[in-house]
């Protein structure tokens, strides 16, 4: 299984959009219902950071998130909305209680 961190801050009048460009994706996801994935967004404390968290255990170790045409167009215009872009962070799970595990 692979888990990944990504953490990032958009300009402060882009955050509503931001927060639009994610409940579509779960939108999305709620839909189609894939397979393999777990995948978590929060907005932090100060109004403009947002972290993902996304875990993944696919039979190919693909990520089925970044075909969905939600997740595209999420993408397509962060670097845009971002005053500090996304950081990837690998995850290494040392413990897990009801839920953000496996």
């Amino acid at each position: 299984m692979k888990r990944t961190m990504v953490r990032y801050k958009v300009k402060p009048e882009l955050v509503a959009e931001n927060e639009q460009y994610i409940t579509n994706v779960f939108a999305q996801l709620k839909r189609e219902q894939l397979q393999g994935l777990r995948y978590t967004t929060y907005k932090l404390d100060d109004g403009v950071s947002f972290m993902h968290l996304v875990s993944l255990d696919t039979t190919d170790g693909n990520n089925p998130l970044v075909a969905l045409a939600a997740f595209k167009a999420f993408s397509a215009g962060i670097q845009e909305r971002c005053t500090e872009l996304p950081v990837f962070v690998e995850l290494q799970e040392i413990g897990s209680y009801d839920g953000l595990g496996a």
